[in-house]
């Protein structure tokens, strides 16, 4: 049985680009102080920041949970959005929806559900349009010391 070591819940509130980004960052210092080994790290991060831009451009709002044990992270992202209609696409490298106001900010180049999936051990997406997305992703902190 994996022990849970810690939990943590941030709600995001989409559209909020001034404060995106912010939260992966907190569970990048939180992590990096527990001592997650550099790689491991990283591919945390890079998942937590895709999961959470893609919540902030295009939900009304949503919750990242990441829950740490002793040898994995797991991070739950749950919003409140328009859902993706073609999953398949969406996973295509470079496949975008973001508006020119996203691009103009420097988000929307179309690698966040790609980015997650290539830093993830496993990444589950269930969606619903109108209705919303639900992430899981789970990284193994011994697969990649």
């Amino acid at each position: 049985m994996t022990a849970e070591l810690m939990r943590e819940r941030y709600e995001i509130q989409g559209g909020n680009f001034d404060t995106a980004g912010e939260i992966s960052g907190e569970i990048k210092v939180i992590l990096r102080d527990l001592g997650i080994d550099a790689a491991n790290l990283r591919r945390l991060v890079v998942v937590a920041f895709e999961a959470e831009m893609n919540l902030v451009m295009y939900a009304r709002r949503g919750t990242l949970t990441f829950i740490l044990t002793d040898n994995e992270v797991n991070l739950e992202i749950r919003d409140e959005g328009p859902g993706i209609p073609d999953l398949e696409l969406a996973f295509q490298e470079g496949y975008t929806t973001a508006t020119d106001e996203m691009r103009e900010l420097g988000f929307g180049f179309g690698m966040g559900l790609p980015n997650m999936k290539k830093n993830s051990d496993e990444l589950k997406i269930e969606t619903e349009v109108g209705i919303g997305t639900s992430v899981f992703a789970r990284i193994r902190l011994d697969a990649h010391e």
